[in-house]
C-alpha cells in the first residue's frame, strides 16, 4: 500500500499496534456490562475469555507461520489460493470482507454513539427517521461522514501514515484500560462477584424494553460457552496484520508473531478488565443499569468509575475512560479500513473481483478499493444503531469461516509443500494445524445450530447466506477475466513480488 520508501517505517511495534488496536476496540468500556449479563456475570463472562484464548492461540499460530511463509495482500485469501484452488480463496477472501466491511460501518454508528456522553446535546431532540426503533439524528451522520472521510484521507497517505496514528491510539486505549483496572481494585471487594452466576431476572432488574439482557443458559457452563458467540467479532482483527505484510520492512518474521500476541494480549486484556470491573462494582447492578436509579448509563465502564469514585477524581476517571472507549473505537475503524482495501486489492488481483479493484497509484495507494471502503463506511451513520446485534452476530460467522479455512490451508500446505521457505514454523507443527481446524469448525457449525450458547441468530444467519450468495454472484460475473487463465497464471497475480519481498526481509 506504500512505496518502497514507506516500507522502512512500518516496524513489528506497528504491526502489533495494527492488530491489537483493531482487536481492542470501544467494546470493553460500552459492552463489558451486558457480556455480564449475557454470560451471568463476571466471573463466567472471564473464563469465556481465557476459554476464547485456548479456541484461539491455534489459529493465530497457523497465522503465525504462513505471513512471513506467504507475505502478500490477502491473507486467509492467499493462502487458500495457495493450499486448494481459486473457489475456496474466494470463500475465504469473500467471507473475511464481509467480516471487515462490517465493522467500518458498525465504528461509524458507534463514534456519535460515545461521543454523545461526553455531549448529550449531539443526540437531542427528535431524531430525523427510526432503523429497527432506533432514531438517527442529523447530528449522528454528520459526525459519522466528517470521520469517515478522515480515515479515507489518512489511509490515501499509504499504511506507514496510518501506523503512526495507530500506535499513538494504540497506547491511549492500553493506558486508559489499564488505569480502570487499577483504579476498580483499589476500591472494589471481591463480594461484588457474588452470586459467581446468576441470570439476572429481567423482573427485578429491567426488562428487554430496556434494553437489558437476561441470560439464557441455566448454569455455569453455558454462560462461560456464551461469550463465544460474540468473541469471534470481538476479538477480530490480528487479520489486518497479513493484509499489510507488503509494506514491512526488515524480519517478516516478526510480523507474523505479532499476530498471536496481538490476540493473545487482547483475550488477557478483556479478561482482567471482566474481573476488575466486576470486582469493583456488584455485578447485578453494573450489568442492569436501572437497579442503581437508571445512573448507570453508557460507557457503562466510564460510568461505574464515576459512581464509584464521586467527586473531582471520579469526574477525571469517567473522561479517561471514555477518551479510551474513543481511542479504541478509532483504531479498530482505521484498522480494518485499511485492511479491507488491501484484501479487495489481493482478491482482483487473482481476479476473483473485478480488476480495476487491483489497480494502484504511483505511490502503491489501492485507491478503488478504498473508495469502497469509505461508501461502505458513510452507510453506517444513515443505518443507525438499530442494526448493530445482528451486524455484530454475522461478522463472526464471517471470520470463523476465514479463520478455518486458514486453519485446513496450514495443515494442507505442509502435506503439498513440504520444502515451502517457512521462516517460522509453529510449535505442534500440522498437529496445531489440526487442532485449529477442528476447533473453528466445531465453533463454525454451532453458530448456526439453535438452542446452544453460540447460536447466532436468524436475522444474523440470513444476512450471512445473503453475503455469500452476493460473493458467489460477483465471482460468476467476473468469470469472463478468468476465461483462458491456468491456475498458475492466477496464483501469479495474487503472489506477485513475493519472492522479492522475502529476500529484501
Amino acid at each position: 500500500m506504500s512505496n518502497q520508501g514507506e516500507k522502512k517505517g512500518v516496524s513489528a511495534l506497528d504491526f502489533f499496534c495494527l492488530g491489537f488496536g483493531a482487536i481492542v476496540g470501544v467494546g470493553w468500556a460500552v459492552s463489558i456490562n451486558s457480556w455480564m449479563s449475557d454470560c451471568g456475570g463476571p466471573v463466567p463472562a472471564g473464563i469465556g475469555y481465557i476459554v476464547a484464548l485456548v479456541m484461539m492461540v491455534p489459529i493465530a499460530l497457523c497465522y503465525c507461520e504462513l505471513v512471513p511463509a506467504l507475505p502478500v495482500a490477502g491473507g486467509g485469501m492467499a493462502f487458500a489460493f495457495r493450499a486448494f484452488n481459486d473457489k475456496v480463496a474466494v470463500i475465504s477472501g469473500w467471507a473475511a470482507f464481509g467480516g471487515f466491511i462490517s465493522i467500518i460501518p458498525w465504528e461509524a454508528i458507534q463514534i456519535t454513539d460515545v461521543l454523545g456522553y461526553l455531549i448529550p446535546s449531539l443526540t437531542a431532540g427528535d431524531p430525523l427517521y427510526t432503523v429497527y426503533g432506533t432514531g438517527v439524528h442529523l447530528t449522528t451522520i454528520i459526525i459519522g461522514v466528517i470521520c469517515s472521510l478522515l480515515l479515507f484521507a489518512l489511509n490515501m497517505r499509504g499504511l506507514a501514515s496510518a501506523a503512526v496514528l495507530q500506535k499513538i491510539l494504540c497506547f491511549v486505549l492500553v493506558g486508559a484500560g489499564i488505569l480502570g483496572a487499577v483504579a476498580s481494585l483499589i476500591k472494589g471487594d471481591a463480594s461484588n462477584w457474588q452470586p459467581i452466576y446468576d441470570t439476572t431476572n429481567s423482573l427485578v432488574y429491567g426488562s428487554a424494553a430496556d434494553g437489558y439482557v437476561e441470560a439464557t443458559n441455566s448454569n455455569m457452563i453455558g454462560g462461560i460457552l456464551a461469550i463465544l458467540s460474540t468473541a469471534p467479532f470481538f476479538l477480530a482483527g490480528f487479520e489486518t496484520i497479513p493484509q499489510g505484510v507488503e509494506d514491512a520492512g526488515g524480519d517478516i518474521k516478526s510480523v507474523g508473531k505479532t499476530v498471536v500476541l496481538s490476540v493473545a494480549l487482547a483475550c488477557i486484556f478483556y479478561a482482567i478488565l471482566l474481573f476488575c470491573f466486576g470486582y469493583a462494582w456488584p455485578w447485578l447492578e453494573f450489568a442492569q443499569p436501572t437497579a442503581v436509579g437508571g445512573e448507570m448509563t453508557n460507557p457503562a465502564a466510564a460510568t461505574m468509575l464515576r459512581m464509584l469514585y464521586g467527586g473531582a477524581a471520579g469526574e477525571v476517571l469517567y473522561w479517561i475512560i471514555t477518551i479510551g472507549a474513543l481511542a479504541g473505537l478509532f483504531t479498530t475503524w482505521n484498522g480494518f479500513f485499511m485492511a479491507s482495501a488491501l484484501l479487495l486489492m489481493g482478491m482482483a488481483r487473482g481476479r476473483l473481483m473485478p480488476r480495476i479493484f487491483a489497480r494502484q497509484n504511483k505511490n502503491g495507494i489501492p485507491v478503488p478499493a478504498l473508495l469502497v471502503c469509505l461508501i461502505l463506511s458513510l452507510i453506517g451513520p444513515f443505518a443507525g444503531a438499530g442494526i448493530i446485534g445482528d451486524l455484530t452476530c454475522f461478522s463472526g460467522a464471517a471470520f470463523v469461516l476465514s479463520w478455518m479455512l486458514t486453519s485446513f490451508s496450514l495443515v494442507r500446505l505442509r502435506k503439498t509443500e513440504p520444502d515451502l521457505e517457512r521462516p517460522y514454523k509453529i510449535p505442534g507443527g500440522i498437529g496445531m494445524g489440526y487442532f485449529a481446524s477442528i476447533v473453528s469448525a466445531v465453533v463454525f457449525v454451532l453458530l448456526f445450530v439453535p438452542g446452544n450458547p453460540v447460536y447466532m441468530g436468524r436475522l444474523a444467519i440470513i444476512m450471512f447466506v445473503g453475503w455469500m450468495v452476493i460473493g458467489l454472484v460477483l465471482y460468476l460475473a467476473s468469470s469472463g477475466q478468468r476465461r483462458g487463465v491456468s491456475q498458475a497464471e492466477l496464483k501469479d497475480g495474487v503472489f506477485h513480488g513475493m519472492e522479492e519481498r522475502k529476500h529484501q526481509a
